[in-house]
């Protein structure tokens, strides 16, 4: 009986929620200094998976090193006419790399409006994390090509 309180009392130290879920973190990769110290910001739980999403959703094949099949070929459609069909193929391939390459999303949907005044697309994507699937989170992405 000692051995599992001893267990369970090891699992909420570690862990900061009540309910004993586990914790994301990643790095910020916009190098901000951390207030206290001249280390690095991390960044944790709902922003961590949202700028996952966001690096998946911008990569392209063969731009991760030992991964070349993880890309979402978002940028080659951004050189297509844009019509509500290419909208919905773009939203179908972010709708494919989410869900194959990031487990701590569970996704809702994904919408992709183009804006034909500033020759970009518009893009919802909306999705619980796992361990807070309370609440919905909502990512706006910006999609335009460049010269």
């Amino acid at each position: 009986m000692a051995n599992t309180s001893k267990s369970y009392y090891d699992a909420q130290t570690v862990n900061d929620s009540e309910r004993n879920s586990q914790k994301y973190s990643d790095l910020d990769l916009f190098f901000r200094k951390n207030g206290g110290n001249t280390d690095i910001n991390i960044i944790t739980d709902v922003q961590a998976v949202k700028r996952s999403i966001r690096n998946l959703v911008l990569l392209n094949h063969y731009e991760k090193p030992f991964h070349p099949e993880i890309g979402s070929g978002v940028r080659d459609m951004l050189f297509e006419l844009m019509t509500p069909v290419t909208a919905q193929i773009l939203a179908r391939k972010i709708q494919g790399v989410i869900e194959n390459y990031e487990p701590r999303a569970r996704l809702v949907g994904v919408r992709a409006n183009p804006n034909l005044d500033r020759n970009e697309y518009d893009v919802t994507i909306e999705f619980y994390v796992v361990n807070a699937p309370t609440e919905l989170v909502e990512l706006d992405v910006i999609l335009e090509r460049l010269r």
